[in-house]
Order: structure tokens, then C-alpha cells, then sequence
């Protein structure tokens, strides 16, 4: 794992306490060189290592900023940060993770109120200080009060997004000791819920100590919290990861055990129960035959909970198949139907990453995007997409000033997207494919390019792009960007009257929320589906980790419903077409098959679609 994301961190720490110190420009700067070293495909380390002119070469970064990511490198500091933080003593992170506090009124509550954090903003705003500031008022007071509960508890998790690359880090780390027999995440990271408490490794071995002092000398680890026989933790990239190591022969009870959820385990263990066998993280037993008073566990004593005859453990399939139920996979394990569904054969194929044939929701810097036209297609093309949709934002309630596309420009793109797409080799634009009177897939190409737009749904839901330039375009994304503060019922008829919207193809990120930073919509889930089933408009997931919108629970309303869902990566730059396998493992939490999946049907049924 590169140190990309770590240095953009700082980089955008650097931005943050230069505006809230009320420097101009420089913030705009630090941030476009954050955003392009996380995306750049170099290690920064290894480029650091090369010297500041080899850090230099990545857009974006000056000379000046590449010094500073050298300096960081090295020293494992900036000085000149380190001087920023003690000028402006506050936990920048913690109080601009209240929606509507940035770094500006950071800057301004400190200087005024001393305020450093989040249990001071709170206490300031209890007592109406925060109104007595200059350009503060009583409505803007209490909104930061409403919305600090949530970013406290927003900051005691870690979005999937943040973690996953940690934890996938870490298991290729100790898959590559000898003594390791089977390594695997599990919690709730195994069961890709949109936010992780700690990553949890477990790890099979006859071997303790090897094992342990592996883990607790990864590179990648800042500390180490402690280590054990059995058992250490270490902090990485600010997430506490914790190791457990069992004997082979256990690794699948142990594995099935600490998945979780709680829910599911105690379902599994009842079910059990009423075969006369006892399930714990060692095994599963047979204890028909044993004493009531030696079956009863001693919490302290593992040997106590091998009580009986083994009769499962070594896997997690053979654990399931001993209570008569088919494997559930990791994303289902939410005691809502699955270990019913389980046992009577009737869990669903859930849908895989492999079966998706294309995106039809991205960007490039024609809005917000960092990349060109011909950089996201050639992109696509790379990972083997057969059909790929650029859909920049169009001008509208909640798009940055000067980011969107008017009707003028969403018309000047369509010719240079088919332009980009008739000069990348394999690629073909939709529009000539149909204007050629071909079926999608039977055209000769190994890529077909959707030319559409990301519109706005406005408070009252309506599409703020007109109709005409809406027709004319392959596909239409239409998203909430703004008044996400709105109560459900007027959210719920927005909603509806989107997907109601004759040219609207994909319902976009329909909450708007923002993992751990703001909650967005709260809309009644049911009735929007049921309304996109009946109008044939798609239900995304939208796979940024930032969003997971929909969630699980919203699509298997959809699913239920009949609703397609889109699962798309909203990806602003190449590397985030990768976001795609978290949008992928969302829609299997809401046990979604490939025939529920609008991008996991051939490329001849998305032109249809499309079409239609």
C-alpha cells in the first residue's frame, strides 16, 4: 500500500488551516496537488526517494509542494504545518466534520470564541455564543448544534472506503509468511458495511510467535498497540487492526464467529441448538451425549467450550452444511431472512463483480472531473468495460459555480465524446452504433461510449436541464445535490417525481449523503422504488465510499419492488473506476441477482434500455 493517501491527507491539512488562517488561493492549490497525488499511479515514496523534481512531475504539484512531500517523506512531519497547527490549535478534522462548519468558521470561532473542539463548538452553542459572533446568526448556530451529534459519532467509525485498502494490505502482508495456513478479514469489513469499527484479521496457524512478530513489524503499521500469544493489534493509516490467530482445524468456526453479525450468529446458534449441537468460535459440537453441567462454558476456558465431539470448524461451508443450510455469503449475514432462506435452498446468486459490463455515470474536466475525455475512455477500455457512460454534471441547484454544463456545452461535448470514442482503438460511440442500425453488441468494438449528463433535481424535483437536451442525449443520471435537509414527505415527492421524469434513465445517488460528513435525504425508500419500478427508471448505487447510496436496505426495497439498480463509480478520475467492487458488495447486501442489475445485462440489453 503507497503512502499516496496519507500525503494527501496532509496536503489537504495544509489547504484546510490555510483558509481557516484566512490565506486566499494557496488552500485551492494544496488541494488539486492532494487530489492528484492520491490519484497518481507512482508511490509518492518512491518518487520522494527520486528527489523533488521526480515528486514535481505529478500534475499539479509545484516545486514548492513537492519540497514539502519530500520534507514529509523523510521526516514524517512538515514543518511549516507543524508551524500552522500551533498558530491555529484546533482539531481541524473533528469540527469541520459538522455539516456546515468549514475551514473559514473554524478560523473565525477560534479567533472569537477560542473554540478547538467539537465538546467547545457544542458547549459555545448551548450557550448561544456562537450567534454573538460576526456573520454567525441564530439559524446558523443551530444548525451546528443539530448537526454535531452526528459527526462525533460519524468519527467513531471508519468509512469501508478508508479501511478496505488497509486491511487488504495487511492480508497480503502475512499471506506471505510460511507459517500462515489461511488469513481472512472479518466483522463487519467482511461483511462490507458502509462504516468499520477495527479491521479484524483472523489467521490460521500452528504457529503463534513467527505470526506475530510478522504483523507487529508491517511496514505499514505506525504502532503497535500490544502483542500476545495469540492475538496483537496495530494501528495503520489511523485504524486500529487487530490480529487472531486459531489452530486450522478452528479457522472456519472462528471465521463464521467473528463475521458476525451478532444477529446472524445467534439465529445460526439456535439453529443449533435444536439439532443438539452446540456452535462457538472453536467448532461445532456435538453434545447430545454430554453431561448438562460439563456442557454449561466456562467464559475463561476455552477448553471448557470444546465440549463433545466435533462434528465442523475447519470451514465456514462445512460449519453451514452441518446445520443443513447452504454457505450465506459475509453480506447477508444480518438475521433478516437469509439463514431461513439458507436452509431451504433459497438464498439468491448474488451478483459478482465479474458480471458487470460497463459505468454509466462518470466525469472528467469538462465539470469536476480531473481527467480528459479520451484519458476516462482509454481508462475504461483498460479494465476491460464494454460499454462506459461520461456524464458530467450539468449547471444546476448544488453544482459548484463554474463546474456544470449548460445546454450549449452538455451539445459541444456529444461531438467530442464521439470524437474521443472514434479515435481510442476498439472504442465506438453509441450514437454511431445506432445511427448504423446495428445491435450494440454486434458492432466491432470492444467498447461502446455513452455520451449523457449528471442533471440536478431541484427542492420540488424537478430536472433543471430542458427536455429537448435531455432527448438528444444516450443516457440521463439525475441526482439531488441540493436541499438535502428537507423533512422526508417533501424528499419522498421530489424523489418520485424524478424518477417519474420521461427522459430520466438512472436515479443518482438518491439521498445525497455523505458517509460520516452529512446524512442527506430521508425519503420513504418504498414509495420511491415502487415509482422507479412503474416508470422503468434505474435505482443507483453509487459506489464512491464516500456515498453507498443507494444503501442495502434501499436495494432490496428496489429488488423487492422490481426496480432495476445501476451500479455506477461516479469515478471523477481512472483510478476511481476501481470504487466499482464496493457498489458491487453493497448491492449483494441488498441480495441483488444479476438479472436486478441494469449494468450486468449484455451491452445489446443496456442499448435497449437505453433506447427505450
Amino acid at each position: 500500500m503507497s503512502r499516496n493517501d496519507e500525503v494527501a491527507a496532509r496536503l489537504e491539512e495544509f489547504a484546510d488551516r490555510l483558509e481557516a488562517t484566512g490565506v486566499e488561493y494557496k488552500p485551492t492549490a494544496y488541494r488539486r496537488a492532494a487530489e492528484n497525488v492520491r490519484e497518481h499511479t507512482a508511490p509518492v515514496e518512491d518518487l520522494a526517494a527520486d528527489g523533488e523534481a521526480a515528486v514535481a512531475e505529478i500534475d499539479r504539484v509545484g516545486d514548492a509542494i513537492a519540497a514539502k512531500i519530500v520534507e514529509y517523506v523523510e521526516t514524517g512531519e512538515i514543518e511549516e504545518l507543524e508551524s500552522l497547527r500551533e498558530e491555529l490549535p484546533v482539531d481541524i478534522g473533528a469540527l469541520t466534520a459538522v455539516e456546515g462548519v468549514g475551514p473559514k468558521t473554524v478560523g473565525s470561532l477560534y479567533e472569537a470564541l477560542e473554540i478547538t473542539t467539537l465538546d467547545e463548538l457544542e458547549a459555545a452553542a448551548e450557550a448561544e455564543e456562537i450567534q454573538t459572533v460576526s456573520g454567525f446568526g441564530a439559524k446558523t448556530e443551530t444548525n451546528i448544534l443539530e448537526n454535531i451529534p452526528f459527526a462525533r459519532e460519524a468519527r467513531k467509525r471508519t468509512r469501508l472506503g478508508d479501511a478496505r485498502p488497509v486491511a487488504d494490505a495487511a492480508l497480503s502482508h502475512l499471506d506471505a509468511v510460511d507459517a500462515v495456513a489461511s488469513v481472512e478479514v472479518c466483522g463487519s469489513i467482511r461483511r462490507w458495511k458502509a462504516t468499520i469499527g477495527d479491521i479484524d484479521i483472523l489467521v490460521a496457524s500452528e504457529a503463534r510467535e513467527p505470526i506475530v512478530e510478522a504483523f507487529t513489524d508491517w511496514p505499514e503499521a505506525d504502532a503497535t498497540i500490544e502483542a500476545g500469544t495469540g492475538k496483537a493489534s496495530v494501528r495503520a493509516n489511523g485504524t486500529r487492526v487487530d490480529l487472531r490467530i486459531v489452530d486450522p482445524d478452528e479457522f472456519g468456526a472462528a471465521l463464521q464467529y467473528f463475521t458476525g453479525s451478532r444477529a446472524h450468529n445467534v439465529a445460526v446458534r439456535n439453529r443449533a441448538i435444536d439439532r443438539g449441537l452446540k456452535l462457538n468460535e472453536y467448532g461445532l459440537f456435538d453434545v447430545s451425549e454430554v453431561d448438562e453441567a460439563a456442557a454449561e462454558p466456562d467464559a475463561a476456558d476455552a477448553d471448557s467450550r470444546r465440549v463433545g465431539e466435533r462434528v465442523a470448524g475447519a470451514t465456514e461451508d462445512g460449519v453451514y452444511e452441518a446445520l443443513d443450510m447452504a454457505p450465506v455469503p459475509p453480506e447477508l449475514r444480518e438475521d433478516t431472512g437469509e439463514v431461513a432462506a439458507a436452509a431451504a435452498g433459497d438464498l439468491p446468486d448474488l451478483v459478482e463483480m465479474s458480471d458487470l459490463h460497463g459505468d454509466l455515470h462518470t466525469h472528467t474536466d469538462w465539470s469536476d472531473g480531473g481527467f480528459s475525455i479520451a484519458e476516462m475512455i482509454e481508462a475504461a477500455a483498460a479494465r476491460g468495460d464494454d460499454l462506459y457512460a461520461i456524464t458530467d454534471h450539468a449547471a444546476g441547484p448544488g453544482v459548484v459555480a463554474n463546474t456544470g454544463l449548460d445546454e450549449a456545452e452538455i451539445a459541444d461535448q456529444a461531438e467530442a465524446v464521439a470524437a474521443a470514442a472514434r479515435q481510442i482503438d476498439g472504442a465506438v460511440a453509441f450514437g454511431d452504433v445506432q445511427d448504423a442500425g446495428e445491435p450494440a453488441d454486434a458492432a466491432d468494438a470492444d467498447l461502446v461510449v455513452c455520451h449523457g449528463i449528471e442533471a440536478n433535481i431541484d427542492a420540488e424535483g424537478a430536472v433543471t436541464t430542458d427536455d429537448e437536451t435531455l432527448a438528444a442525449l444516450d443516457v440521463v443520471v439525475a441526482s439531488p445535490h441540493s436541499a438535502l435537509g428537507q423533512d422526508s414527505a417533501a424528499a419522498t415527492e421530489r424523489l418520485i417525481r424524478a424518477v417519474e421524469h420521461p427522459h430520466v434513465d438512472v436515479l443518482g445517488h438518491p439521498t445525497g449523503r455523505l458517509i460520516n460528513s452529512r446524512p442527506g435525504l430521508d425519503p420513504d425508500v418504498t414509495a420511491v422504488v415502487e415509482a422507479a419500478a412503474a416508470a422503468g427508471t434505474a435505482i443507483e448505487v453509487n459506489a464512491n465510499p464516500a456515498r453507498l447510496d443507494a444503501d442495502g436496505d434501499a436495494v432490496r426495497a428496489a429488488v423487492d419492488a422490481g426496480a432495476s439498480i445501476a451500479i455506477n463509480t461516479d469515478a471523477h478520475a481512472p483510478r476511481e473506476l476501481g470504487y466499482a467492487r464496493y457498489g458491487v458488495h453493497t448491492a449483494r447486501r441488498g441480495w441483488a441477482e444479476v438479472a436486478d442489475v441494469l449494468n450486468a445485462r449484455s451491452v445489446a440489453d443496456l442499448a435497449a434500455f437505453l433506447r427505450e
